[in-house]
Order: C-alpha cells, then structure tokens, then sequence
C-alpha cells in the first residue's frame, strides 16, 4: 500500500476530500492530486464519452 495521499471527489458536497471520508455512495475517485479530483465532473463526464464511443465504433 502507498503512502502516496489520495484524493476524492464528494459527488454529493461538490467538495475535494483527502482520504476516506465520506461514504463509498457519495464519491468518487481516487484521484493523484488535489487538482484532478476538483475537475473529477468533468474528467468522468470525457471517460463517459470516449466508452460510448468506443462501444459504437465495436458495433
């Protein structure tokens, strides 16, 4: 295990949490720095597409 900190995205708050904090439902993550988790909408929502695409061109 690293002792590298981790970092979540409180879906539910809209608010960055360092460890766990928050219940499994509420989260998401983790993600490497700070930064990264306060864009997770937005990185998650670009993974979305990509997967979607990804099936249609599978098809």
């Amino acid at each position: 295990m690293s002792d590298k900190p981790q970092y979540w995205f409180n879906i539910r708050t809209k608010q960055v949490e360092l460890g766990l904090k928050s219940s499994s439902l509420d989260r998401v993550g983790p993600f490497d720095s700070e930064q990264e988790a306060q864009n997770a909408e937005e990185i998650i929502k670009a993974r979305s597409q990509d997967w979607k695409q990804q099936e249609i061109d599978d098809d």
